[in-house]
Order: structure tokens, then sequence, then C-alpha cells
């Protein structure tokens, strides 16, 4: 395996990381603060090709892999987790969805504007009832002549409340379990969809996490993703790749943490010397350190096979769990590092800490990774 980056893939990651410095630092906390979704923003991210990374250049995509893709979430990410979350949800789950699964004309007709950023793309699959447990969906939708009918609703949707189209999966074939779920594009202007609560959120603050409400929400037929009853099948394929997305957000998450702990121990003095320089904190940064680049191995690992074509059921659940699971700790000891400052807002990392928690619930839990995993080692018994 390769571990470096080529020359054109360290291009991609300086934009990324100057995008980051210019466009987004300077607002981290009014943003979070405010639990404002920074529109222009995304905009600007859909110029340099960020929100349509994996999407093909005929499709107004920029073409990339998933390697390019890790590294542009993680840098933004090192600077603002929720905008890299916003990045990645866009990138992974409604475009992604109608990537890999959308007909000919669908990609044409949704693709070009999803990429570049003219419109922003929400993915709903939670309910109120089905979780972890996505087979519990009750959402449903009906064939009414050359429409389908859509009544129910849908939790903690990211972009919910500022895309202008969904795609979102209902029951069509009640007592079917996981074979009667599909999937459906839904334009968010349409009559029957309607925005319900805006989530106020421990973390991840500037990405707009809502309640989608469905009241007789008629779509056209041509709407459905696939055929009728391979919803879920369709979307547990996307969250393969989803679980990518999350690691490599969580990786970013760590190494921003971690690239600042590391600062405040040179600069912070005690007893008269750096705090660098005792070392209890220098054991501390370096099993962080350790624990980052494990995290990043394990992510990148799961890029390179699935740009290799391979299936990734296994790694990226490895990655996804591990990686979310080190940004906790990561973030959790950067506010040792920096003692009672890291406990205020006058610092960046009591943000990182709220932020990381999303990485191992978001996009299935740390305990449904661990059954992933287990169930790609054990089969099923």
């Amino acid at each position: 395996m390769d571990f470096w980056l080529n020359e054109e893939q360290e291009m991609i990651r300086d934009a990324a990381r100057d995008f980051a410095a210019k466009e987004i630092a300077p607002h981290v906390r009014e943003w979070d603060e405010k639990a404002h979704f920074p529109r222009e923003v995304f905009r600007m991210a859909g110029e340099l090709g960020f929100l349509g990374v994996l999407v093909p250049e005929e499709y107004g995509g920029a073409g990339l892999g998933y390697v390019e893709y890790i590294t542009i979430i993680e840098e933004i990410s090192k600077v603002d987790p929720s905008i890299g979350l916003g990045i990645a949800a866009h990138n992974s789950l409604c475009t992604g969805h109608i990537l890999q699964f959308g007909s000919e004309t669908q990609k044409k007709k949704y693709l070009p504007k999803l990429a570049t950023g003219e419109w922003i793309g929400a993915w709903g699959l939670t309910e109120p009832t089905a979780g972890s447990d996505a087979g519990g969906t009750r959402t449903t939708a009906v064939r009414d002549g050359n429409e389908w009918v859509l009544n129910g609703a849908k939790t903690f949707t990211t972009h919910a409340g500022v895309g202008q189209v969904a795609v979102l999966v209902a029951v069509t074939q009640p007592g079917k379990k996981h074979h009667g779920i599909s999937a459906f594009i839904v334009e968010t202007d349409r009559p029957g969809y309607s925005v319900g609560k805006h989530e106020d959120k421990l973390g991840m603050r500037a990405s707009d996490t809502c309640e989608v409400v469905l009241q007789d929400c008629r779509v056209p037929a041509d709407a459905l993703i696939g055929a009728d009853g391979d919803g879920f099948k369709a979307a547990m394929g996307v969250l393969d790749g989803g679980r990518i997305s999350i690691a490599a957000l969580a990786l970013g998450l760590g190494a921003g943490a971690l690239g600042h702990a590391i600062e405040y121990a040179k600069e912070r003095k005690q007893f008269g010397k750096a705090i660098g320089s005792f070392g209890t904190i220098q054991a501390k940064l370096a099993d962080m350190a350790t624990e980052v680049d494990a995290a990043r191995l394990l992510t990148y690992r799961a890029g390179a096979l699935k740009d290799r074509g391979k299936t990734v059921t296994r790694e990226s659940a490895m990655a996804k769990l591990y990686a979310s699971e080190v940004c906790v700790r990561v973030s959790s000891d950067a506010i040792q590092v920096f003692g009672g400052y890291g406990f205020t807002k006058d610092y960046p990392v009591e943000k990182y800490f709220r932020d990381s928690k999303l990485c191992t619930i978001g996009e299935g839990t740390s305990e449904i990774q661990q059954m992933v995993i287990a169930r790609q080692l054990l089969g099923r018994l």
C-alpha cells in the first residue's frame, strides 16, 4: 500500500486547507453559537469541486476518488467539524445515493446542481421509531396513478431545512420488512413537504439538522430510485461509503484537537517551563498522536480499497468505529492539556469535544459498527 499522497492529491489537500483557513476559521465560534448554516461557504465549496468530489465530470463533478475525498473532509474538519459534516453528508448521502442508484435521467437532472453547490442535498432514513433499526421505517409511499403519495416523518435529517432536494426512504410494500422499503427523490418545495423541529444540538451546531414532515406529499412516479423494494438495500450500500466520510470527519476532528494541544503545550508555561517539557504532557500527546495516525491508516485504507472497487463493508465500519472513538478520547485529552482554559469558549478545544460525540452516533452508532464487523467476521450465525 502506498502511504503517500501524489502531487495532485497534495494540491487538493492544500486547496482544502487554504479554503478552511480563509473562509471557515474566522467564523467558527460565531456559527457555532448562532447554530448558523453558512450557505455562501457551501456555494464556494461547490465552485472548488468539494460538493461533487466523487461525481464524474460528465455530471458536473470533480471526478475524483475516495482518497481525495478523505483528504478534503479531513482538512476542513480540522478547522470546523460541523462544516466537514455538512460537506460529507452532502457528498456521500443524497448525492451519493443518486450517483450510485439513480437512473441516467435522474443523474443528469440532479447531479450537476448538487455537485456545483447550486442545490444542497438532504437524506432521510432515521425516524422517531427507526434509528439503528432502519427496517422499522413507518413512513409510507402509496402509488396513485402516475404519482406516489408520501406520509410520515424523518428525524435528525442533515440539510432538511436548507436543502432543495432530499432522498427519503418509505415503505411501499407493507409486511415485507426490509424488502418493502423504497427510496424517492423529493424536491423540498413540493406541497406536503415541510420542515419540523430544528434540533438544538450539543455540537456540530453549524450543520443544519431538522425533522422532515410529509403530509400527502405527491411526487411523480419517476421519483422512485431503482426498483420498488430496493431502497433499504441501496441505503445500506450508501452507508458503506458514508462510514468512510464519518471516519474522515472524525480523523480531521482528532487531528485538529491534537494540533491545538501541541501548540498550547509549547506556549503555556508553568513552574518556569513550557508544559510540553513535562513527562505527563509528553506521554499524553504521544498517545493522542499515535491514535490519530492509526485512525488515519484505517480510514485511508478503506478509501483506497473503495477506489479499487472492492467491497469495504468491514473496512469502512472499522475505520468509522475506531476513528470516531479516537476523536472523542483525543478531544477530551486536549481539554486536559489546556487545563481550566480548555473548559472555556475562549479556546477552541471545548468545541472539538462537543462535536466529537456525534461521530460515534451518526450514520450508525459504534455498537452498530461492532455488529457489522462481527457479522463480516462470523457470518450470520
